[in-house]
């Protein structure tokens, strides 16, 4: 019997140690699975603080109640955009899906700077007040971008960076969600001011040190 050349022999030999390779469920089920995760706090959350300062403050304030379904929608869009990148072929266009829903987001929110002057008798927090909301958001926002790397890992993203900023815009936007269920007040300038510089810190954190996690795939 003659002998295969040595290319051959090579392709043979891989060949019969291939694994076979376990395939990854599709985006959109892998983000619901981490939107459980949200869930799964908010439920928590919801059985600590209930719903009714939480509807009350929504129903008087419509702006407050469109930022919060803008933040739970950008959530989603962004978790969902960020599984799709990690498929590979996937195109980068996938980054945009949650812009419509953080437009509404931001825009709902900024109606919140003129909160004392459309109704001058609400509740508006204190700097210090203000100054938990962003401890909340960051403290939420690590675990949530932690599970979502995990997740995402396998994947091996093309973009880790991209990703990765999508990573934590999923996790900021959940994370303000989650503080409307425990948020007793009436937004304002410093109030959104400090909600914005907690999601610009989730993003760059996951921009950092994310990218470098995913690409380590």
């Amino acid at each position: 019997m003659t002998e295969l050349p040595s290319h051959r022999a090579l392709i043979d030999r891989l060949g019969t140690e291939l694994v076979p390779v376990r395939r990854l469920p599709p985006p959109w089920l892998r983000a619901t699975g981490w939107l459980l995760a949200v869930a799964a706090i908010a439920g928590v959350l919801l059985m600590r603080y209930g719903t009714g300062g939480m509807m009350l403050r929504l129903h008087a304030a419509p702006d407050l109640a469109w930022a919060a379904v803008g933040a739970v929608l950008t959530a989603i869009a962004a978790a969902w955009a960020a599984f799709s990148l990690g498929v590979p072929g996937r195109r980068a266009a996938w980054a945009w899906l949650p812009l419509p829903p953080a437009l509404l987001w931001i825009g709902a929110s900024g109606v919140g700077c003129l909160r004392t002057w459309i109704a001058p008798h609400t509740s508006i927090a204190s700097l210090h007040q203000s100054t938990d909301c962003l401890v909340f958001i960051v403290g939420f926002s690590v675990p949530l971008s932690a599970l979502m790397i995990l997740m995402l890992r396998r994947a091996c993203p093309l973009r880790p960076v991209l990703t990765a900023v999508l990573i934590g815009l999923a996790s900021a936007a959940a994370s303000a969600s989650l503080l409307e269920i425990c948020h007793a007040y009436d937004a304002a300038a410093t109030d959104l001011l400090t909600h914005a510089a907690a999601v610009a810190l989730v993003v760059g954190v996951n921009a950092a040190m994310g990218g470098r996690l995913l690409s380590k795939a």
